[in-house]
């Protein structure tokens, strides 16, 4: 799927839902960060965009198995040793083109992915003392659900640093490999060398009946969690 850089072109890569999904979690993990910062009256939104932060990750975990080509784990989780080469690679003067997420981002998407999804389960059963509690609270002791609210701040400390680094790499790719990312999350396409170019043409397209599927069932699922306890009264 690699190979020195020759003739460039531009080519399909990540499909719609990718794309809305890499910016929805932008705006709504942007949304969590500054109302739990905030606290007092803006809490109630600091929870509706961990809801809907959830509800994305669920969706990308079951679309990163059913997706486009480029879009499943399959295509972009190497192996230790391949992420290895990679990486010392791109501390080199060439550039190696990948079609989809390189290794090292291959791997940042899952970590990010499993971190957020915690992040977010964890809010559901936290308890801040003051005013809010999480919609499954009660299905756990109330110094359980301290222990949760504390490691529900922490991981958010730790969300924050690999963000930024998610920005550096992103930054260290336009400015130092000449490869706009950011631009390609927008429309979708990469500019690659023909042959690799081709290859995505010919690649795996995602369905857009089924992503609305997945959606909606990621919706659906997460919207049952939150209101358990009004919907199984117990």
């Amino acid at each position: 799927m690699t190979k020195p850089a020759t003739d460039l072109i531009s080519a399909p890569v990540w499909d719609v839902f990718v794309r809305c999904f890499h910016w929805s979690l932008v705006l709504l993990f942007t949304v969590s960060v500054i109302t739990g910062e905030i606290g007092g009256g803006l809490i109630e939104w600091h929870m509706k965009s961990g809801y809907a932060i959830l509800a994305l990750v669920v969706f990308r975990v079951i679309w990163g198995v059913v997706g486009g080509e480029y879009a499943r784990f399959g295509s972009f989780l190497g192996s230790p040793v391949r992420t290895i080469q990679y990486a010392k690679g791109m501390l080199g003067k060439t550039h190696e083109h990948v079609i989809g997420h390189n290794p090292l981002g291959g791997w940042m998407v899952l970590v990010m992915l499993l971190l957020l999804g915690t992040q977010a389960v964890l809010g559901l059963f936290s308890n801040d003392e003051i005013a809010t509690t999480g919609p499954l609270a009660r299905y756990v002791s109330d110094e359980t659900s301290l222990t949760l609210m504390s490691r529900h701040r922490t991981l958010g400390t730790v969300l924050l640093v690999l963000v930024g680094v998610h920005i550096a790499a992103v930054l260290f790719h336009l400015f130092i490999k000449k490869e706009n990312l950011i631009r390609a999350m927008f429309h979708g396409n990469k500019t690659l060398p023909t042959e690799l170019a081709r290859e995505a043409q010919a690649a795996r397209k995602a369905s857009l009946p089924l992503g609305f599927v997945v959606l909606a069932f990621a919706i659906a699922a997460v919207a049952v969690a939150v209101n358990w306890s009004l919907l199984f009264k117990s």
